[in-house]
């Protein structure tokens, strides 16, 4: 088994950042992710939102792995999360429901407002494969790599999307419509690269990488908001 913990401050105060979180889906950090469904929602009498989603991911299978380890590269993942919105923390937990003998990841996100106004992103996994065959810790240290590489791509969706939402406060296109816009084109994405990856506490709502897009030249961003060609 391996175990992941990482800690990152957003400068953004809660309500944003995790708007954002929930509709990081699609983004051009994400292209591995084919749907995300919503399949049960509701509310607790104390006021907190529950839901729990569906999400395809499409994934590779590194050059080593034995042929025929897994009759797919896709998997769905289940996610459940809760939305307090008086103490202003959101839960979120995930795990794969298929592969689960190769390797299974079962993943913690919370989301919490500090004292100056700002947010705080804890993440933890834990990384388990019983396949055996003497490739269970080769399996789990590359789900280890894996993982810590798709953190830092996933802050990258959420703070793409933090910049999507402070432009639609700040143009005539209706909230509904801007969301449609972006959640009806994938056409721009980003390759997925090796990215750096830290095993610390992070502060800032930019997640560190040289490939992050200058959002008013990018052609995702002008396609959304029609500026440019």
């Amino acid at each position: 088994m391996k175990f992941f913990s990482q800690s990152f401050v957003y400068d953004d105060p809660w309500s944003i950042v995790s708007l954002a979180f929930f509709l990081r889906y699609p983004n051009p950090y994400a292209s591995h992710v084919v749907s995300c469904d919503v399949v049960d929602r509701r509310q607790t009498d104390s006021g907190s939102l529950l839901t729990t989603r569906l999400i395809l991911k499409r994934g590779t299978l590194p050059r080593w792995a034995p042929q025929g380890i897994i009759s797919r590269t896709e998997s769905w993942i289940i996610e459940e999360s809760e939305v307090d919105p008086f103490g202003k923390v959101v839960r979120c937990r995930t795990k794969n429901l298929d592969h689960v003998k190769v390797m299974q990841i079962e993943e913690t996100q919370l989301f919490k407002q500090s004292q100056d106004g700002r947010t705080i992103q804890t993440t933890e996994a834990y990384i388990t494969s019983k396949f055996g065959w003497g490739l269970t810790k080769r399996i789990e240290s590359h789900g280890l790599a894996r993982f810590k590489a798709n953190v830092q791509r996933s802050r990258q969706g959420v703070s793409l999307m933090m910049d999507f939402i402070r432009q639609a406060r700040l143009q005539p296109m209706a909230f509904g419509s801007y969301i449609s816009t972006i959640h009806s084109d994938m056409s721009f994405v980003v390759p997925e690269t090796s990215v750096p990856s830290s095993s610390g506490n992070n502060t800032g709502h930019k997640p560190e990488n040289d490939h992050v897009p200058n959002l008013q030249d990018d052609r995702w961003f002008n396609r959304v908001w029609g500026a440019g060609n």
